[in-house]
């Protein structure tokens, strides 16, 4: 059988944000393409470009492993890859044209690929796999292996027919049971790496898992270029098997848990909590959700009581006008009403905040720094309208995508269309909210402090003495965006 050689084109050194950051997670979705290839025979070996500091790098590699083809498959379970940062795209033509100029097939799997297959057929790419990919990619081997032709009968795949023309065919249906995929090829990735860079940074190691694929909600910002709209769930036993070898093998404590949407069904979540209980497996755990599934109380009880820790809502405006306009399909009550219970069960809410969407007004932000004060959220994320092809917000906005239509990494925050106000006023704006949240979290711990209502007095009390600092730079910053507000 062929020998495959697996990498992706996240490059930690080329996103400082996230390198400072020091919080990195292992390719899961080039995990899982390994482990089905594996499965049917070939021999398969991953390149894990994470750490490295230069794309050219893999010249070596491939000189030393001599794969029969070479692939680069995206980790679609991490939003960083969903973004198509043009940090990543470079690197990943650069690893093309490597492999291309010695002959090696290169077959590449990603959220940019997907989106925009013709420049990486310019580069030098063989064949593009569109959405999920490990029934296309598995397919494209054994008709390769065994010499029958590549045509349209390929689904889920961009490819050259005889004449040198590029062919998409239509898209692949997915995976329905995804209790049949083997579990993430674990045993390929070296997790040395990862554990020091967590430990050093954060004083703990955090590993990321895979529950579902797909989101059945339709924000109409949200690219889902790789699992689409369909929602598919991995069974709590499944999902329990492997935590159970990860906490053998890797020591694992903590997990992120990627999924758009976890545990979309409460009778999911309440067996998956059973199922820890019963198997003694203690682990800590953060996920994403939306306010409107965290209203329940037994839902969040039993989320508590299987390990959750941490729950990312996106909240995104707290302005329900804005809200409205993107079809989110929440209410700014709800996300007060899901932050206030989840804190009752000792779980931490934070928020995902996005400001600069088509329509909004100064009073829309004031509603949204409102919300964000006024509820104290464990943390926020902040970020600004983001147009990617596939949504109905890039359709509206696209005609002003001419001098960029992606951004360069993960802290470019660059409004790229027009709006209300310029890229220079919301970039103010990032950092004036997390002043002002700052501040405001520094007053909540002095109160704390004073009230005797933390048991936690000491750090409690370290956070209140940072209240000059983030009054001062909060005023500071509102100033500027007055300035820029009236220009």
């Amino acid at each position: 059988m062929k020998k495959l050689l697996f990498t992706h084109s996240y490059f930690l050194h080329f996103d400082p944000k996230q390198e400072k950051l020091g919080q990195p997670f292992p390719p899961l979705g080039t995990l899982y393409a390994a482990a089905v290839i594996r499965k049917k025979g070939y021999e398969v070996k991953v390149h894990d470009v994470m750490f490295e500091k230069d794309a050219m790098h893999i010249e070596e590699v491939l000189d030393k492993k001599k794969p029969d083809y070479f692939v680069i498959y995206d980790d679609g379970f991490n939003y960083l890859t969903k973004m198509c940062l043009t940090n990543m795209r470079e690197a990943a033509f650069q690893m093309i044209t490597i492999a291309s100029q010695k002959g090696i097939p290169v077959i590449i799997s990603s959220s940019d690929s997907t989106d925009h297959y013709e420049k990486y057929f310019s580069k030098g790419v063989s064949y593009v796999l569109l959405g999920e990919a490990e029934e296309t990619l598995s397919e494209l081997l054994d008709r390769l292996e065994k010499n029958i032709p590549v045509d349209h009968s390929l689904p889920g795949l961009v490819y050259r027919d005889a004449d040198g023309h590029i062919k998409k065919n239509e898209r692949r249906r997915v995976i329905k049971e995804l209790d049949s995929l083997p579990m993430p090829a674990w045993d390929l990735l070296n997790i040395i790496p990862y554990q020091k860079t967590w430990i050093h940074a954060n004083g703990y190691f955090m590993i990321n898992m895979g529950t579902t694929r797909g989101c059945p909600y339709k924000c109409n910002w949200c690219a889902k270029p790789i699992y689409g709209n369909r929602y598919n769930s991995r069974s709590p036993e499944n999902v329990v098997e492997e935590i159970r070898w990860l906490q053998q093998n890797f020591n694992v404590k903590n997990i992120w848990f990627s999924d758009d949407i976890f545990g979309l069904k409460p009778s999911w979540v309440h067996d998956f909590a059973e199922l820890m209980i019963k198997n003694r497996l203690q682990i800590q755990y953060k996920i994403q959700s939306r306010a409107d599934l965290l209203l329940q109380e037994n839902y969040v009880a039993d989320l508590a009581r299987s390990g959750c820790r941490s729950v990312w809502m996106g909240a995104e405006s707290g302005s329900q006008k804005v809200l409205d306009a993107m079809d989110k399909g929440i209410t700014v009550d709800e996300i007060k009403q899901a932050t206030v219970l989840l804190k009752k069960h000792k779980i931490k809410p934070s928020y995902f905040i996005q400001f600069g969407y088509l329509g909004e007004e100064m009073t829309d932000i004031e509603q949204t720094i409102s919300l964000i004060n006024e509820m104290l959220p464990e943390d926020i994320g902040i970020s600004v309208s983001y147009p990617l092809p596939g949504t109905k917000f890039y359709e509206k906005v696209k005609e002003d995508l001419v001098v960029k239509a992606n951004w360069t990494d993960s802290d470019d925050l660059d409004l790229m269309f027009k709006n209300t106000y310029s890229p220079e006023f919301y970039k103010t704006l990032h950092r004036y909210v997390h002043k002002k949240y700052r501040k405001h979290q520094a007053m909540d711990s002095l109160k704390n402090v004073f009230g005797k209502t933390d048991h936690q007095t000491k750090p409690s009390f370290r956070k209140g003495l940072l209240l000059p600092y983030y009054s001062l730079s909060a005023w500071k910053f509102k100033r500027k965006l007055q300035q820029l507000s009236h220009a």
